[in-house]
């Protein structure tokens, strides 16, 4: 955080600054300072399928934990502190200060989580809610389908009911971040095959453990993926396990997406400062640039472009923020989503024509380490736009909910 902006916080938050910038120098782990840029998904992952973990993390999760600072602004009774919207930023801001990852990150924090304090019940909450902020279980989503990606309302996942008490789920699954990987999976389901197609869905949980439960990797062209296929073969579900009304899942369904697409937007937008030095540094290295403004103009203007744009796209997702910290989020989302991933796209393109032929490599001597990562992270980059819903789906719904523009007949 600037300091003008700093001078103009309350007498309050100004000692809650004060009071967590001593805690981290005092408890976070020296080797965790300076290790990352704090975003969303840049910390522990949790989950009791997590390769080992560096002692050090498990110690920050662990004396943040005991704060309800893994989850600032979830109630205590949840696990979380209970701290406002503005307190929470002062937190992250301290944490990007000293380089610090967040204790605990994962879909439990950026989708079911907040979708469980405004959808679940009081058991769910209290079975759920608790494990997330400890990293005890790790989340995946189960929402595309072979035949259900852009049109999400196709979901064609069988959900049966098998007595009172329980359903049978038979289907597939696709594009399931981390499913290998994951303790739970929240799944879109259809539970009445006769009603208009949102109206016959079912949001259900679903343990990745129960028999008949199956994830398969997919590799991406770059290289490596965290997407996998997830199968479901007479898999049986308690009833209890249904976060609202059977059939009507569609209004959970929704929320979170609005959630996920934040996330996106949240995750991707960077600090404007890192966008400008990790550009520069392409320059540097591989347009014989050591020193000085970087020699090719058009070059140089696109890497001023790209980093003013960070910095106004920070600016938004701050004002948007504070405007809904009472709230889920809206159809801004839609609005943010695109913006991010065509943001970040842009960012990697002007890294890939700074590095010129040397961004062209997968392999062999003639190209180092950094820069194949580089390409395979530019490659990555492609899906950013489809994932979450297409730009094309979010480009509709800015059309209909935020302009109000009538449907072409």
């Amino acid at each position: 955080m600037s300091e003008p902006s700093q001078q103009s916080e309350s007498a309050e938050l100004r000692e809650f600054r004060a009071e967590m910038r001593a805690f981290m120098r005092e408890e976070a782990p020296k080797s965790l300072l300076g290790t990352s840029p704090c975003g969303p998904f840049d910390g522990y992952w949790g989950g009791k399928l997590h390769p080992p973990v560096d002692p050090d993390v498990l110690r920050w999760r662990d004396v943040t934990l005991a704060r309800g600072l893994t989850a600032p602004t979830w109630p205590k009774a949840y696990g979380g502190a209970g701290l406002s919207y503005a307190h929470a930023k002062v937190f992250y801001d301290e944490m990007r200060e000293l380089g610090l990852p967040r204790p605990v990150v994962g879909f439990g924090f950026a989708m079911i989580g907040p979708t469980l304090l405004q959808f679940g019940n009081e058991e769910q909450k209290l079975q759920h809610l608790p494990a997330i902020c400890a990293g005890e279980i790790r989340w995946c989503q189960g929402y595309s389908e072979p035949n259900a990606g852009s049109d999400l309302a196709n979901v064609q996942l069988a959900c049966e009911p098998d007595g009172p008490d329980h359903f049978i789920l038979n289907g597939q699954k696709v594009w399931t971040s981390h499913a290998d990987r994951s303790d739970w999976i929240f799944c879109l389901a259809r539970t009445d095959r006769s009603a208009k197609k949102q109206r016959g869905i079912t949001f259900i949980l679903v343990d990745m453990r129960t028999e008949g439960v199956t994830p398969r990797k997919i590799e991406l062209i770059s290289g490596a993926s965290p997407f996998c296929e997830t199968f479901f073969e007479n898999v049986r579900v308690p009833r209890s396990n249904v976060v609202g009304e059977v059939n009507a899942g569609w209004t959970v369904a929704k929320a979170l997406l609005g959630h996920e697409r934040s996330m996106i937007g949240q995750s991707i937008g960077r600090d404007p400062g890192s966008t400008q030095r990790e550009l520069v540094k392409l320059a540097r290295k591989h347009l014989d640039a050591a020193e000085g403004p970087i020699p090719d103009p058009l070059l140089r203007d696109r890497v001023a472009a790209v980093s003013m744009e960070e910095a106004a796209f920070q600016l938004t997702l701050d004002r948007l923020a504070q405007s809904r910290a009472a709230g889920g989020p809206g159809t801004e989302s839609s609005i943010m989503k695109i913006a991010a991933t065509e943001l970040k796209q842009r960012r990697f393109e002007t890294g890939m024509a700074l590095a010129g032929a040397q961004g062209l490599g997968w392999e062999g001597d003639a190209f180092d380490e950094e820069d194949l990562a580089y390409t395979r992270e530019w490659l990555r980059s492609r899906a950013n736009t489809i994932e979450g819903g297409s730009s094309e789906v979010q480009l509709n719904i800015i059309a209909k909910q935020v302009l109000g523009l009538p449907e072409v007949k």
